[in-house]
């Protein structure tokens, strides 16, 4: 997931350069500014900003609109922790009051206002994120849990005869959206349709705008339904806080939870994977127990973030940070994959990061990602239980051979064809429920065993006189061997 990141729902790329622009692929605008949406490669560019102009660089976005990008790790937690001087308001915007902003300009579905706990601030953000928050916290971990490792099986039992998959289209893309489906309170919405739409609406094609509503419509009709029959999942409990939220800003909610979760898993699952299989060492180390796949995750969450930039933040005052003036009004992109990779935090990038939970694929501070955890298990659950069914699993191609879509926001593979011996598929019909409690043991006693009334003795009964047999010397009684652990618990657990 990512920190409260709205998708975009404009008609236009907002990652492509633009069409018949004469400066393309020269990647510098006025006053010898790099352009990000024309880098061929923003990691090394990155990396020459942060030579250039240290932790903090300034750009140009679309159009030759002026932003800072934050690079560094420690100013990244500052500018993300620090409300009283950056918010994520875009209304005080410098280029956009200035009219160097259009409403047609590509990355306004990105940065453009909305009444939603990602743009507000103060005590309106307190209500609407209170309500978000709420509602994630009544949520069934190890419910949830079973449900991912359900999808993932029958996900599977879609390829598993063939022999060969792409883990891209026929996993990675359908996971999030099966278990965020059921999350939300709407199994029956999840189909190919809903994830083609949402794949839509992220890459911002002429169809973005009818996709977004296709999945408002769903929405809706959600809050609709759980107004008139609550029932227990994330829809009815954001309905029911006590924050009193409207329909429209139930299902706007409900819109940027679907929609993050749904595209910073996808891009973490596929990352996961294409690790497992294309580097020996990783796998080798995932297989041999000297890694776990959570900490194979969380690894991930270092080196590929599911989101490289989040647009926006915006200066309050005038200010500084990482050594630069910062004037009031002026943009701020949010990027965790250079603050990942500071050389202040990591000097040595091929050490492993185990254990280690400060990187900032979630964000931090006020706006941080609420369903980090939600994230986690659908990519910890869904790698592991695919690698289970499918343990010879292999890729299909060179590794050279891959491709991603790259942009601004994140990088998103394109496919990965894998091939593996064909299984049967498995019987997922059966919901996992809780077993049987067997009965009670009639002998099980906890504590002193009560004493019995003893019985009357009955009266004595006339016997008949037998023959005295001659008298054998009485055996020597074999010495009482003392009682060893293993009888001692046997004793005890059968109760005498």
């Amino acid at each position: 997931m990512t920190p409260e990141f709205p998708s975009p729902t404009g008609t236009h790329d907002p990652f492509a350069p633009p069409p018949g622009c004469p400066a393309h692929g020269l990647g510098l605008g006025p006053g010898g500014l790099n352009r990000l949406h024309e880098a061929e490669d923003l990691s090394e560019l990155y990396e020459q900003l942060r030579e250039q102009h240290g932790q903090v660089a300034p750009v140009l976005l679309h159009e030759d609109v002026p932003m800072w990008v934050v690079l560094g790790h420690t100013e990244n937690l500052h500018m993300v922790r620090t409300p009283s001087q950056f918010c994520r308001d875009s209304r005080i915007w410098s280029p956009l009051l200035e009219g160097m902003v259009k409403p047609d300009h590509p990355l306004m579905p990105h940065i453009a206002w909305q009444p939603i706990c990602s743009h507000a601030e103060g005590d309106e953000h307190l209500r609407l994120r209170g309500a978000v928050t709420g509602a994630m916290s009544t949520i069934d971990h190890r419910g949830m849990r079973r449900h991912i490792n359900r999808s993932t099986q029958r996900l599977v039992n879609r390829f598993c005869e063939e022999g060969r998959a792409d883990l891209v289209a026929q996993f990675s893309e359908h996971l999030p959206m099966a278990v965020m489906c059921e999350i939300l309170g709407m199994p029956d919405e999840y189909n190919d349709r809903i994830v083609e739409a949402a794949r839509d609406m992220l890459k911002g094609t002429e169809t973005a705008i009818a996709s977004n509503a296709y999945i408002m419509d769903a929405l809706m009709r959600l809050t609709a339904k759980r107004r008139a029959r609550p029932e227990e999942d994330f829809a009815t409990h954001l309905i029911n806080h006590p924050a009193r939220l409207t329909d429209d800003e139930i299902g706007q909610h409900l819109r940027v939870v679907l929609i993050a979760a749904y595209e910073a898993t996808a891009n973490l699952l596929a990352n996961v994977l294409r690790v497992v299989l294309t580097d020996p060492r990783f796998r080798a180390q995932l297989s041999g127990g000297q890694m776990t796949v959570p900490q194979a995750v969380e690894q991930s969450l270092w080196d590929e973030p599911p989101f490289s930039t989040v647009f926006a933040y915006f200066a309050k005052q005038d200010t500084e940070l990482g050594g630069q003036h910062i004037r009031k009004g002026d943009g701020l992109l949010f990027a965790p994959a250079p603050g990942n990779v500071d050389p202040r935090v990591r000097p040595d990038l091929a050490a492993n990061m185990m254990g280690n939970r400060s990187h900032l694929a979630f964000g931090g501070g006020p706006h941080e990602c609420p369903g980090a955890d939600i994230g986690r298990a659908i990519a910890e659950v869904g790698v592991d239980a695919l690698l289970m069914r499918l343990p010879d699993v292999e890729l299909d191609c060179g590794e050279d051979e891959l491709e991603w879509r790259g942009s601004i926001a994140s990088s998103h593979l394109v496919e990965m064809p894998v091939r593996f011996a064909p299984k049967p598929p498995q019987d997922v019909t059966q919901k996992p429920g809780r077993a049987p409690v067997p009965p009670q043991r009639a002998t099980w006693q906890v504590g002193t065993p009560q004493v019995q009334p003893a019985a009357p003795a009955p009266a004595p009964q006339p016997v008949a006189p037998q023959p005295v047999a001659p008298q054998q010397p009485a055996p020597t009684p074999e010495p009482v061997r003392p009682k060893g652990a293993w009888r001692r618990f046997l004793v005890w657990w059968r109760g005498y």
